[in-house]
């Protein structure tokens, strides 16, 4: 049984990193269908001449898969035309295996193109897409930085160095500045003076837990260690000021977001610019979570259920997710509540992941109404009194009025 046509005239792109297959199926205007078959190579101007030969034949659909990042280029060539083309996922267009060349890639893609059983995945605007680079290697360098961290606490362990154990954050700017003194190899007064008086540990506890056996090999290593997290933390400072900058006319969306428990202001940045402002673009809640693969797999067979494991979707994401599901745990709110029902039996990790995908519903919700986030766990006129009442009382002291307790 042939497939019915849905669009007359429609091209499928096979992308790969140094060439590009086009297949283009046209119904012409006395009925008859002809086929056209170009190769394109990557470069610039071979970009420019698949944009300009896709728009002469004045196409319905243009589709191509989500190859790597080999799509982002012809993607942008053809938008430059005018011609916002179909990414869409390559598990749904897998080919019957026997014959398997890019010429039959693009003609397959076409025919699933001209019948309409192709769904485009989410391509955000050109501005949130460079706003994407920025933020995504933002979280490459984060991801090193805590790598470089956790090494220079093992370097001071291996030394003999046990601040760790007396001061809850290492790279706080007392214990950083006592590293310094240590690398320097101060004395051990010199290096105490550095110890902030805020500091819950003793002076005693303080001085043990310097007393070690660095090496010319440790100091070495802490130094430049220390150096390169020192330059990791100057570039993620300026990757925010860079996003942020970018974000000027979403600010309300970034107030929006952050009255959700666990997310910041570069938290609610960095989210943003991977799922957009428009979320008519997912339709739905359910949608959005499947493209960011944050929740459960549907996988039935006889009425038995089998494994619903997470797929593959938006690394990026699921990963803020997840660290904003870590953060919202450990306030007080309905998603700390949620967690704590579901840790005794669904274990940590799962109960993390729910709790991000009930984030990610929560998102879509406040998103899409324009609505901050209201907790219903928690009186907001309470919270208010008990955080201000210790500035109202001083300021009525100050004015001689007498405060009265029942």
């Amino acid at each position: 049984m042939e497939l019915e046509a849905i669009h007359q005239r429609v091209i499928g792109l096979d992308v790969h990193q140094g060439q590009i297959t086009a297949y283009a199926i046209l119904t012409e205007a006395d009925g008859t269908l002809r086929t056209e078959h170009r190769e394109f190579k990557t470069f610039k101007r071979d970009r420019r001449a698949l944009g300009q030969w896709a728009a002469s034949l004045k196409p319905d659909e243009v589709v191509m898969e989500s190859t790597g990042i080999y799509w982002r280029s012809p993607y942008a060539a053809l938008e430059g035309q005018g011609i916002i083309a179909k990414v869409v996922n390559a598990r749904h267009v897998k080919k019957v295996p026997g014959r398997k060349t890019d010429v039959s890639d693009a003609q397959w893609l076409a025919i699933l193109a001209r019948a309409g059983l192709l769904n485009g995945s989410f391509v955000p605007p050109a501005h949130m897409r460079e706003l994407r680079l920025v933020a995504r290697q933002r979280q490459q360098f984060v991801g090193q930085l805590s790598a470089e961290k956790n090494r220079l606490h093992k370097v001071l362990t291996d030394g003999g160095i046990r601040l760790s154990v007396v001061v809850s954050d290492l790279h706080g700017q007392s214990a950083r500045a006592m590293i310094k003194a240590l690398i320097k190899q101060s004395s051990p007064s010199e290096v105490l003076s550095y110890a902030s008086g805020r500091l819950k540990a003793a002076r005693e506890e303080l001085f043990e837990a310097i007393q070690g056996e660095l090496s010319a090999s440790h100091l070495f290593v802490l130094e430049q260690l220390l150096s390169h997290i020192e330059q990791l933390e100057a570039r993620i400072g300026d990757f925010d000021a860079r996003l942020l900058a970018g974000l000027t006319d979403q600010a309300p969306i970034l107030a929006l977001l952050q009255t959700l428990p666990g997310i910041d202001r570069i938290g609610a940045a960095m989210l943003l610019v991977e799922i957009g402002e428009d979320m008519n673009a997912f339709g739905s809640a359910d949608r959005l979570a499947s493209w960011v693969g944050i929740c459960p797999g549907n996988n039935e067979s006889a009425g038995k259920r089998m494994s619903t494991k997470i797929r593959k979707g938006n690394p990026y994401v699921r990963r803020l997710l997840c660290e904003f599901a870590h953060a919202a745990r450990m306030t007080q709110c309905a998603f700390r509540d949620k967690f704590q029902s579901l840790m005794p039996w669904r274990g940590f990790k799962r109960a993390i992941i729910a709790i991000a995908h009930k984030l990610l519903r929560t998102v879509f919700a406040m998103i899409k109404r324009r609505e901050p986030y209201n907790d219903r766990s928690v009186d907001y006129l309470v919270l208010a009194a008990k955080r201000g009442a210790p500035r109202w009382a001083k300021a009525l002291k100050r004015i001689g009025k007498k405060i009265v307790t029942a």
